[in-house]
């Protein structure tokens, strides 16, 4: 391509970007990205949630001869992607087991007959031979392979299914490919270069930062009011609490329905049409909240979910980002927050342990780690979490509870003392809660059949609670001074370390528990407003309207209401108040096709809310 053609590529790109889908700028990498797909060149993509992945190789599909063919995991994912597309005027289509006989025959008859801009198939589809035989006699734009962590064995979702794509290219070796992903960690790019063969692709690694969401993390005491906490004012908000369990996640959705959420439980365990109608639901909002196994998000193309909760640690930073990445895909303001406990960490370490010694179990238990490491951190969680990956933020983010409300430190030398001694006094046979039991002076029946009154460290520390004894061991254990055998049912034992500690050599300093979730209210000060693209003043009462509109339209439409418009937009038209084509035009996510299709009932319902 020449200077001439790539000012005009770029310049077509450009008016794609604004015609379709509403967008004044390209976000950052976007335009290089684009111009060396439209060259015919290989990408590699490493993009943030949120962060504009999709566009990459959507504007180049459009621009390019032939259609784009787009791999995608999950049959919900690319449902979501097809009717975004539709809704600004894309001939886009998927191909998957969810079609019907005639539908899949007319899908097929589009694409021989050069009707589609992209088509979206899962990667098992696309490497069978009648496919990739069929794919011989057609131009193809480009292929992009989305997940693109799921072909490496060192990402945290191995997909074998994968595996296959490695041969596309010996397929196709004149068409583009360009993978993309949102988490991957050093091993886990070279990987996936050398799987697809892109050794002449450009790799562009995005920030992984989301400034807009505010990470907070509580240490485990009574998770259900915690919860409750969390989510007092947020009732008409899209929410995802994620469980490590099917029946902790049954459980808690019923412990919610009680209270009044809106809300409904997806896991494996269900039925698949059980899980189809509660994904559908969280997607159109007829359910607000969904409580949910790891087995729900992957699929999930919602650009309002405006909080995500962890009730129990998950077992990497890759999984705990991606997660999180699923709250403020829009920009707008966003919270994510992990109820962090001892027993959660023990029981994901006793899950790792029953899979036998492998090189494989090595590399988990050091994932979990970092996970607990970043769960404790005393200095700035977002600092932490992109260090992670590679990336140095120079400041702390403002936008966690550590930045926000700093944790107390306290001297914890007497009480570790006090703890490790108990540990060794009750021969290092013994788990926590026992431990306690014995530092706190419990008159119950196992300690007295023991003999364990009789010890000098009964007694020792009742005057403090057993949730600050909890949040104290976890951090011996944490810190190396004591280790949990999980093997033998999570005894504690004392580590070399200890020794140093016992014998008064040092001085040991520790945090007090973070118990209750930040609240954003007037006897708060030091909690700021949150950072995202909706930072400016809008009227909220207006908002609500439109947003109500905004469902009317999706539900008679058949679609999210997100499809039709999302959140910024909104806001943004609660606080300009376009009243005219032109200036509708100028919202953020409008288009030509959605000016046309929604623009009419949207400036009524200002224009009568302005009178």
């Amino acid at each position: 391509m020449n200077t001439s053609e790539a000012i005009s590529s770029l310049a077509s790109a450009q008016r794609i970007l604004k015609n379709v889908f509403g967008f004044e700028q390209f976000r950052p990498f976007q335009q290089a990205i684009i111009e060396r797909a439209l060259a015919g060149q290989d990408n590699f993509v490493l993009m943030p949630t949120g962060g504009g992945k999709s566009l990459c190789y959507q504007i180049p599909a459009l621009l390019r001869p032939g259609v784009g063919i787009v791999v995608s995991p999950l049959i919900s994912l690319m449902q979501d992607q097809v009717q975004a597309l539709r809704a600004n005027g894309v001939s886009a289509a998927f191909y998957n087991s969810s079609l019907d006989m005639n539908e899949a025959r007319q899908i097929l008859a589009q694409l021989h007959q050069g009707e589609l801009d992209l088509l979206y198939l899962a990667p098992e589809r696309l490497m069978t031979e009648s496919f990739l035989a069929r794919l011989a006699s057609i131009d193809i734009a480009l292929f992009a392979i989305d997940e693109a962590h799921c072909i490496s064995q060192w990402g945290h979702d191995f997909r074998p299914e994968y595996v296959k794509l490695r041969e596309l290219k010996s397929h196709f070796p004149q068409v583009p490919i360009m993978a993309l992903t949102a988490t991957a960690d050093k091993q886990t790019r070279h990987d996936i270069v050398q799987h697809l063969h892109l050794q002449q692709a450009k790799i562009h690694v995005a920030s992984f930062n989301r400034p807009n969401i505010r990470y907070t993390v509580v240490e485990k005491s009574k998770p259900l009011a915690q919860l409750l906490t969390f989510l007092k004012g947020k009732e008409h908000q899209s929410g995802i609490i994620y469980c490590a369990t099917r029946n902790k996640t049954s459980e808690l959705a019923q412990r919610l329905q009680e209270k009044g959420f809106n809300c409904a439980a997806y896991h494996g365990g269900l039925a698949n049409r059980e899980r189809a109608r509660a994904q559908q639901a969280f997607q159109i909002e007829d359910v607000q909240i969904i409580v949910a196994t790891l087995a729900f998000g992957m699929g999930i193309d919602k650009s309002n979910v405006r909080f995500v909760v962890h009730y129990e640690i998950p077992k990497n930073i890759e999984a705990y980002y991606q997660e999180t990445g699923r709250a403020g895909r829009d920009g707008a303001p966003a919270e994510a927050m992990l109820l962090f406990g001892l027993g959660d960490v023990a029981k994901v370490r006793g899950i790792i342990d029953s899979n036998g010694p492998s090189e494989q179990q090595f590399i988990e238990k050091q994932k979990l780690n970092a996970m607990v490491g970043f769960a404790e951190a005393v200095t700035c969680r977002r600092q932490v979490l992109l260090n992670y990956f590679g990336e140095k933020l120079e400041q702390p983010c403002d936008n966690c509870d550590v930045c926000l409300d700093p944790l107390e430190t306290y001297d914890a030398t007497v009480e570790a003392q006090k703890a490790l001694s108990c540990v060794y006094r009750v021969g290092q046979r013994f788990g926590l809660r026992h431990v306690i039991d014995v530092l706190r002076g419990a008159d119950n029946q196992r300690v007295h059949q023991l003999g364990h009154i009789q010890l000098s460290t009964y007694g020792i520390g009742r005057e403090q609670s057993l949730e600050h004894w909890m949040s104290l061991f976890r951090q011996l254990i944490h810190r190396g001074y004591l280790e949990q055998d999980i093997s033998n049912y999570s005894v504690l034992k004392l580590t070399p370390q200890a020794r140093i500690l016992l014998k008064g050599e040092i001085k040991l300093l520790l945090a007090k528990p973070r118990v209750k979730p930040l609240t954003v209210d007037s006897k708060n000060p030091k909690v700021k407003r949150q950072k995202g693209k909706i930072d400016f003043e809008y009227d909220t009462e207006l908002f609500e309207i439109l947003r109500q509109l905004r469902k009317e339209i999706a539900d008679r439409e058949g679609v999210p209401p997100f499809i039709i418009f999302g959140d910024i937009s909104l806001a943004e038209m609660a606080s300009l108040l376009p009243q005219t084509e032109e200036a509708f035009l100028y919202i953020t996510g409008v288009g030509q096709k959605k000016l046309t299709a929604y623009g009419p009932a949207f400036i009524e319902r200002i224009k009568n809310y302005s009178q």
